[in-house]
């Protein structure tokens, strides 16, 4: 059964993988499109194209910063140095 699960997380860990890739990707690549037209309607040079290129790139950090710790915060919580002394393992087998 505990394969089972791990392959589970190794294949879900692939699929978040591939989107997190793909998103750092595009994002920036629609928002950059966003701001051609932009720069287009407004008669301006690439300025508005620049700044929403990186306002892409540090909107992506910032959602991949605060994703990565709350799960380390998750991963964390349950840690053996966390528990409290005499508090029963969770992991043990009856």
């Amino acid at each position: 059964m505990s394969d089972l699960r791990a392959r589970q997380q190794l294949n879900r860990g692939y699929g978040d993988s591939f989107s997190r890739g793909l998103e750092l990707a595009l994002v920036p690549v629609v928002f950059g499109g966003i701001g051609w037209l932009a720069d287009r309607a407004a008669g301006t040079s690439p300025g508005f194209t620049i700044g929403l290129i990186v306002f892409g790139f540090v909107g992506i950090f910032v959602k991949m910063w605060l994703g990565y710790d709350l799960q380390m915060r998750n991963e964390e919580a349950g840690a053996v140095w966390n528990r409290k002394p005499g508090a029963p393992d969770p992991e043990a087998k009856p």
